[in-house]
């Protein structure tokens, strides 16, 4: 099966940026459809936050558009979230999600301070 790891997460000041990567292992990246990343706050439901289709297209939770970047990179079987202008709001466990039925990573803490 396809394993998923989490990485890049950390304490950042409110506007700062982070870049949150998903290593993946056993399948190539390429082959799991749809992929996508999500995050859950403290005592909130698990929300997704972006989404990559087969055809490679991207879409984004309303609360972080123009502000989130998902991507990926085949070769290094790697997804990626580029986060900038982060808030406090954003402060959540990010996971990275593929496939039908979904395989989740462990997930990463993203935490934005004022």
């Amino acid at each position: 099966q396809v394993q998923l790891v989490e990485s890049g997460g950390g304490l950042v000041q409110a506007g700062g940026s982070l870049r949150l990567s998903c290593a993946a292992s056993g399948r190539s990246i390429f082959s799991i459809n749809p992929k996508g990343w999500y995050r859950q706050a403290a005592g909130q439901q698990r929300e997704l936050v972006a989404i990559i289709t087969s055809g490679g297209s991207t879409d984004y939770a309303n609360s972080v558009k123009g502000r989130f970047t998902a991507s990926r990179d085949n070769a290094k079987n790697t997804l990626y979230l580029q986060m900038n202008s982060l808030k406090p709001e954003d402060t959540a466990v990010y996971y990275c999600s593929g496939g039908i039925p979904p395989v989740w990573g462990p997930g990463t803490q993203v935490t934005v301070a004022s």
